[in-house]
């Protein structure tokens, strides 16, 4: 694309400053794409699925955690609500036991990286495509079913990371309400963020405190008062969970 712009430039005698238009726009649409799953600039995320009548799909990111994850499946349970739990490798790799529990009552396991830091995002496609199977492998060994849905960590894509994606065979779920649940915001701030919620949209939150709790429970009953209910992203999209 760049080398198009430039040979069109320089054909038709276009004072080069001109370019720094097109030039800024590409590369502010290539860190937008990155940053923004929703916008599928780089890999085609499932984000939100219309016509969805009366569901939603609720997603974790982050766990399992041993203080907090069990708490959200009680409340979970409480609403009979179901959802989608993208777990972090090395999280794995300390709470087994917990992932079988989050199998056991009847929630999606998605993968969300086993290293989850900001090396995962500038790795070449067989580092990424080694740290997503060893993720996977933990998975599998606790829950004896391999993963097939993936969230990329932070919501960052990438060329490489779509190409490691394609290669294994995932899906890539993003999300169309993304609650900041982790930030400094107040509970309330981080719950007006889901107020207009409606059928087929997916929910971004973490199983890693006690605001987040807070907020799960106050949107549950919002769910509740709206006619609405929570069931796994696979449900919610008609998608294959697991291999």
């Amino acid at each position: 694309m760049l080398v198009g712009i430039s040979y069109t430039f320089y054909t038709f005698g276009v004072s080069p400053w001109w370019g720094l238009i097109p030039f800024g726009y590409y590369f502010a649409m290539v860190g937008l794409g990155s940053y923004k799953i929703e916008m599928k600039f780089f890999l085609d995320s499932i984000c939100e699925v219309p016509n969805s009548k009366n569901k939603v799909a609720i997603t974790f990111d982050d766990g399992p955690n041993a203080e907090f994850t069990p708490k959200v499946l009680d409340i979970l349970d409480e609403h009979n609500a179901k959802a989608t739990f993208f777990c972090i490798g090395t999280n794995v790799d300390k709470q087994p036991r917990m992932l079988k529990e989050i199998d056991k009552r009847g929630h999606t396991i998605g993968n969300h990286s086993y290293s989850h830091d900001l090396k995962f995002d500038f790795s070449p496609v067989n580092v990424v495509k080694e740290d997503l199977v060893k993720n996977e492998s933990l998975i599998e060994a606790s829950i004896s079913k391999k993963p097939l849905l993936f969230r990329p960590p932070f919501g960052v894509t990438n060329p490489k990371i779509a190409k490691a994606v394609k290669q294994l065979g995932l899906t890539s779920i993003g999300w169309n309400i993304r609650t900041l649940d982790t930030t400094d915001d107040k509970e309330n701030k981080i719950f007006d963020r889901t107020k207009n919620i409606k059928a087929g949209d997916i929910v971004l939150l973490h199983d890693s405190s006690d605001k987040s709790i807070k907020v799960l429970r106050r949107l549950l009953k919002s769910l509740d008062d709206k006619g609405l209910s929570s069931i796994t992203i696979n449900e919610l999209a008609k998608i294959q969970a697991y291999a």
